[in-house]
């Protein structure tokens, strides 16, 4: 095993310091890489670099398989084998250490991905101990059926843990997202190596100093830091990790598919990107309520969601009234510090994807879309950090690349429709299918719509509500396999049937 690595200090956005671990979180220790190679962190509030952390790559991830592949089957007091109630009575350990350091977690969070302190707080750290909560509740309930279905038979069902589960998060919602994943995993039975996104580790690394001193088993959880191209796809590659969930970008899940096909045939679960449509229809509540809850699908987290109400779709009566009210809305972003109060949004999450949100914004008007607010680069106006101001583009071509391709930023279309039908044809008109939302004041006409969109989730008169007991998952190329409530569950189990003879059943051969 690599050597103990030392916590470093970091100074956080709000210019504290704090203890971080630097190494990979392997058998319950912080250890150096087996190459000994670093990764710098940025503040993406200044774009200054604000520390580093350890690099993994497949030698590193064939470590934490080893340790996690021991903890799970070592003996009958291994974490695939313990009693289902010490399990969630870890997880609720883990979930009250959390809460205790719940503002420290915060700041390191808003400061690693420059979301705002205030959501971190209250939406994402509120959201994680929650999350553990929920599933430390499921770990004792997990019950199989009896099928009495063919006479002098006994058979049954029992649902056991998949194994070793390599799990791979994003960097939009790094802590979320830790919890979504380990959650479900752990309170199945499941050991796990998981990777953080190589520009957003600081929570994870943090969270799992509180695994360890919750008392979970060495080996339970390993945290691996590094790209994805190389530790990433190493734990996608390898033979002993018995299942991979990857939440991230469309071309990164069909590489991970390819390789479970091409190595052990290992289960994946994919949750992808997402080109959502909001639709508003003339008898919504109001213009002014409808524009609200669209200005919070498309700016939650800076447009980095992979809900993000990116296409809104308007009917001709309510247009003029509900673009008006929304641009408005677009108009009055305060760009600036993660940690003040005032600020409504924060920079993007580094320097590629601000290139990236750029480019979109350039092809775009390129295609000829109006653009009555277009993203401003405030990087020189705001100290150097990945800001850049909201963009609304009107007028859109049915064929423009805008409308196909997710941009994870804050860029909205805006398109008009007249009839149900029309609005119906236009929302299923992508290759995605992870959200949408539906406003109308009449019911009828929500359930038709609920019914006839191809999406995962469909909100009514509410966007970007995620919530950890409600699935969570999409349709199409927007992934396989459901997040959250007892569906997440599924994800980790395999069902075995038992079929037992009571005795009197006697062989087809027993007469010879």
């Amino acid at each position: 095993m690599p050597k103990i690595l030392e916590s470093a200090t970091f100074t956080l956005g709000n210019g504290k310091p704090v203890k971080i671990p630097i190494g990979q979180f392997i058998n319950n220790e912080f250890v150096d890489s087996v190459s000994g190679k670093r990764m710098d962190v940025y503040n993406p509030a200044t774009g200054k670099v604000i520390g580093q952390v350890s690099e993994a790559d497949a030698a590193d991830v064939d470590l934490a398989v080893k340790a996690a592949r021991a903890a799970y089957e070592k003996d009958n007091r291994s974490w695939g084998f313990m009693q289902h109630g010490r399990r969630g009575a870890l997880l609720n350990k883990l979930a009250d250490l959390i809460e205790a350091n719940q503002e420290e977690l915060a700041a390191i969070e808003a400061t690693d991905t420059g979301k705002l302190y205030k959501d971190a707080y209250s939406k994402d750290f509120a959201g994680v101990i929650a999350t553990l909560r929920y599933y430390a509740g499921w770990a004792d309930k997990i019950t199989g059926k009896t099928y009495n279905v063919i006479p002098g038979i006994h058979a049954y069902s029992k649902y056991e843990p998949i194994g070793v589960c390599g799990q791979i998060i994003p960097w939009n919602f790094p802590a979320a997202m830790f919890s979504w994943k380990i959650g479900p995993a752990l309170a199945t039975g499941n050991t796990i190596v998981i990777k953080s996104a190589e520009t957003t580790p600081l929570s994870a690394l943090k969270m799992c100093e509180y695994i360890k001193e919750a008392g979970f088993p060495p080996g339970t959880v390993n945290l691996i830091t590094g790209l994805g191209y190389t530790a990433g796809q190493a734990i996608a590659d390898h033979m002993d990790v018995d299942k991979v969930a990857f939440t991230g970008s469309g071309p990164v899940g069909r590489k991970i598919m390819e390789t479970a096909a091409k190595t052990n045939l290992k289960r994946v679960t994919l949750e992808l990107g997402g080109k959502s449509p909001n639709i508003i229809f003339d008898d919504a509540k109001s213009a002014k309520d409808a524009a609200e809850w669209a200005f919070f699908g498309i700016q939650m987290n800076m447009g980095q969601v992979c809900t993000a109400g990116s296409r809104i779709l308007v009917q001709e009566g309510i247009a003029d009234e509900f673009t008006k009210e929304f641009v408005k809305l677009m108009e009055s972003v305060k760009l600036g510090d993660p940690f003040d109060d005032s600020s409504t949004h924060g920079p993007l999450n580094s320097s590629v994807h601000f290139d990236r949100v750029q480019g979109w914004v350039e092809t775009g008007r390129k295609e000829g879309a109006d653009t009555p607010v277009c993203g401003k680069d405030m990087r020189k106006e705001l100290g150097g950090g990945y800001f850049i101001t909201p963009t609304v583009f009107t007028n859109v071509k049915k064929d423009s690349q805008i409308l196909s391709n997710e941009v994870f930023g804050p860029v909205v279309s805006i398109q008009t429709f007249k009839t149900e039908a029309e609005a119906i044809a236009e929302a299923n008109r992508t290759t995605y299918g992870l959200a949408s939302a539906v406003f109308s004041s009449n019911n009828e006409r929500l359930l038709r719509m609920n019914e006839a969109i191809r999406a995962g989730t469909v909100w009514n008169n509410v966007y970007n509500f995620a919530h950890f007991g409600v699935p969570f998952g999409g349709y199409k190329q927007s992934g396989i396999g459901r997040e959250n409530a007892d569906a997440a569950l599924f994800n980790y189990l395999e069902t075995k049937s038992v079929v037992a003879n009571m005795g009197y059943v006697r062989s087809p051969y027993a007469s010879l």
